[in-house]
């Protein structure tokens, strides 16, 4: 049997994983990585993107729309939204990225004359549209 390590999967509405995991890939803010047995503690915070989880019986992915992971002995992830790849159709990714669109409005509105911040949501926003991509949906256009 493979090593394995407990994983825990939860966002503010419900736990969405809790299981012993071979592996764990994580979209982190900066950069992708994979989190397996005996990995180095550490905390990342998470980017939109596609959360793979490879267990005993086979491989899992949820779409995460941020949030973050703290990896010890165990790994938990917090995240901000969570769901199943299979439960988002093109509404529901339509909804997030419009959601997505929404924030980075605001924050230009908010933050006129100081770039960082408003960069910093103009990458959530490209992120979470390439969402749909790697998930097999049609890509939605935001307009920055």
């Amino acid at each position: 049997m493979a090593e394995t390590m407990q994983f825990d999967l939860v966002s503010p509405e419900r736990s969405l994983m809790s299981a012993q995991v071979k592996s764990v890939q994580i979209p982190g803010a900066d950069g992708d990585m994979t989190a397996m047995p005996n990995h180095a503690p550490l905390i990342t915070t998470l980017r939109p993107g596609i959360l793979t989880v490879e267990t005993e019986k086979g491989t899992e992915e949820f779409v995460v729309t941020g949030g973050f992971a703290e990896l010890g002995e165990s790994l938990s992830v917090l995240a901000e939204r969570a769901l199943p790849k299979g439960d988002v159709d093109q509404a529901t990714y339509e909804a997030m990225v419009d959601e997505a669109q929404a924030a980075y409005n605001q924050t230009k509105e908010t933050f006129k004359n100081e770039p960082g911040p408003v960069d910093d949501a103009a990458k959530l926003l490209a992120d979470m549209v390439a969402v749909g991509g790697h998930i097999g949906l049609s890509p939605k256009q935001p307009s920055l």
